[in-house]
């Protein structure tokens, strides 16, 4: 075991990557000389050249038209998107091209895109920096959606998208690149189908994925402390979603909270919860809740930020109430 930071296992898989696939690129805003907005391609332009690690213009659609045509040609790009919120730039390449491809050639042709991006709030970087936007992307057929929470997610899911013979877009919590975490070695293979029980539990599942995971997991810590057994589930992948875990879950514990940073109306949390209702409806003693992010533009002073996105606290009371004790 080693402790990394997630920015740390980011790099740690496009530099395994890049070392062990000729066809594999990272192209994006200052991703080169700057080392990435975030840090996570620090070092690697010295390290592979100007021809894998690629600066592009200030133009989304642009350079991300150019990372599908490159996918479709056989190459294995990997398209930084600095911000979520950059991405809707992007919209027509992601859902209209990368998205559709496979469908409209009847198969002939596939799209083998990683589409990475920074999503969520917490750093006081203002409304157009800071959304959350996993619930619309997992909207859309065509492409698979991953959120990594943890250290060993953030390396292996980048691995394995670029196995996927379909474009994968993989949501990176700005709050998360400097958590830090134990990296096993050899580091275990990830999968992008399974969600995972990240704490066990018999009274309610709580639900959630990516940046909001940590705050779930003090959540039933502290709800352990009053007697109230929580079972959390990380998510992980949420286009396809595993409804095996979820709904076995739910029929365990009879009670269920879904935490998710996106806005709450027409949102991944009410998709989940009616789900839920759907397929869990007669293993439910209490109607499903929902814990979900405020819905204003993220503001940019701090304490209005934070009372913007799910806390821990409110995750705690919705989870409460669940179990007829709020």
């Amino acid at each position: 075991m080693s402790e990394v930071t997630y920015r740390e296992a980011v790099r740690m898989a496009l530099r395994e990557a890049m070392t062990n696939d000729p066809r594999v690129f990272l192209m994006g805003e200052d991703v080169g000389r700057y080392g990435g907005s975030y840090a996570c391609s620090m070092g690697l332009l010295e390290e592979f050249g100007e021809d894998r690690i690629r600066d592009t213009p200030l133009s989304e659609s642009g350079f991300t038209g150019a990372g599908i045509g490159a996918a479709l040609v056989g190459m294995r790009p990997i398209v930084e998107i600095m911000t979520v919120n950059f991405s809707l730039l992007a919209l027509d390449q992601i859902v209209n091209n990368a998205a559709t491809l496979r469908h409209m050639s009847g198969g002939q042709v596939s799209v083998p895109v990683v589409i990475r991006m920074s999503t969520g709030a917490g750093k006081q970087l203002a409304a157009q920096h800071s959304h959350s936007w996993e619930g619309f992307y997992a909207h859309v057929p065509g492409l698979k959606v991953v959120s990594p929470a943890t250290v060993v997610d953030a390396r292996g899911m980048l691995l394995a998208a670029l196995e996927d013979p379909d474009p994968v877009v993989i949501f990176e919590h700005s709050g998360l690149y400097n958590s830090k975490g134990e990296m096993p070695d050899p580091p275990p293979k990830v999968d992008l189908s399974t969600a995972r029980i990240a704490r066990e539990g018999t009274d309610v599942t709580l639900i959630t994925h990516g940046g909001c995971l940590q705050r779930t997991l003090d959540a039933a810590t502290a709800l352990a402390e009053r007697g109230v057994s929580a079972e959390v589930i990380d998510l992980r992948v949420l286009r396809p979603l595993d409804w095996d875990t979820v709904l076995a879950s739910v029929a365990r514990t009879h009670r269920a909270v879904v935490v998710d940073e996106g806005w709450k109306s027409w949102g991944f949390s009410a998709e989940v919860s009616a789900r839920i209702a759907e397929d869990g409806f007669w293993t439910l003693d209490a109607p499903v809740r929902r814990v979900a992010g405020v819905e204003v533009p993220i503001p940019y002073p701090q304490h209005l930020e934070q009372a913007s996105i799910p806390r821990t606290p409110q995750i705690v009371e919705a989870a409460l109430q669940a179990v007829g004790r709020g």
